[in-house]
């Protein structure tokens, strides 16, 4: 009886493939230690974004205001409910979709946008998707001003469970970093990617409880109960306008996170090699 004879090259597809999870997984901590980087470039960004501009970031800021005051004007009697309830609930759902909506955007643009810097200067891949979720949460920092505005102009009460919107900003900053990396890696590899996430995003939109509420659908609520961005939009508006976040949102946001950062690391180990040559 003669034994099959191991050969060490038999090993080498899964050294390889140890190899490329290892490289990523540096990829990330390392991006994570050089914050000092992904700060200052997302500092720039938004400077040389609203460079001549007299309202700067704040335009964000002015245009959900707008949309906020002429909405909530008109659909209140379309939706027959009343304007102190709805207001609140529609000015609070639109600075949160602005926020998913831009980032989701940028997030094409995560390693297209840094083309230069990728090709001329060896640094980690992650720093540019770390770049794009801070430059988007700088950008909604100054969009916030309208909720404590609303909140204190419709007398909305400000509950315990607000700190709630901590750990879910925290949560939607991971997503928004997961995202960054695969939407960054399929825009680089196929152009089509940024126009077809943009209007994707449209039809999105109008299909999730932002300015509308999702018991309007009856014995269908269910059916957004699998909405991804229901639930992100929910975790953090129903603390701030005194409303208990649903169980089934968190769990919703958080199995999101858990899977789309868990597909998105083995993706990246693959093909994070190739990045710098399809840009």
């Amino acid at each position: 009886m003669h034994l099959p004879m191991h050969h060490p090259g038999d090993d080498r597809p899964a050294q390889n493939q140890t190899s490329r999870f290892l490289l990523a997984w540096r990829d990330i901590v390392e991006g994570l230690r050089r914050y000092w980087m992904w700060v200052i470039l997302a500092q720039q960004d938004i400077r040389l974004r609203y460079r001549g501009s007299i309202l700067g970031p704040f335009w964000v800021t002015v245009s959900t205001a707008i949309m906020v005051a002429a909405m909530g004007v008109i659909y209140p009697r379309l939706l027959n409910v009343g304007t102190a309830e709805y207001v609140p609930y529609l000015a609070i759902g639109m600075v949160i979709w602005s926020f998913l909506s831009a980032l989701m955007n940028d997030a094409c643009q995560t390693f297209i946008g840094a083309a230069q810097i990728i090709q001329q200067v060896k640094i980690p891949l992650s720093t540019h998707a770390y770049r794009v979720v801070l430059r988007n949460l700088i950008s909604f920092a100054h969009s916030l001003v309208v909720i404590p505005v609303v909140m204190i102009g419709f007398g909305v009460p400000a509950r315990w469970d607000i700190i709630l919107t901590l750990p879910a900003l925290a949560l939607l900053a991971v997503n928004g970093v997961w995202i960054s990396v695969l939407l960054g890696m399929l825009s680089a590899r196929f152009r089509d990617i940024p126009p077809i996430v943009g209007n994707a995003l449209t039809v999105v939109f109008f299909i999730t409880p932002v300015f509308w509420h999702v018991e309007a659908l009856g014995p269908l609520q269910w059916i957004e109960r699998l909405n991804p961005f229901y639930g992100m939009v929910d975790i953090l508006r129903a603390p701030l306008i005194g409303v208990s976040p649903s169980l089934s949102s968190w769990a919703m946001v958080v199995g999101v996170t858990v899977f789309g950062s868990t597909a998105t690391f083995a993706l990246f180990a693959r093909y994070r090699p190739r990045i710098v040559f399809w840009i």
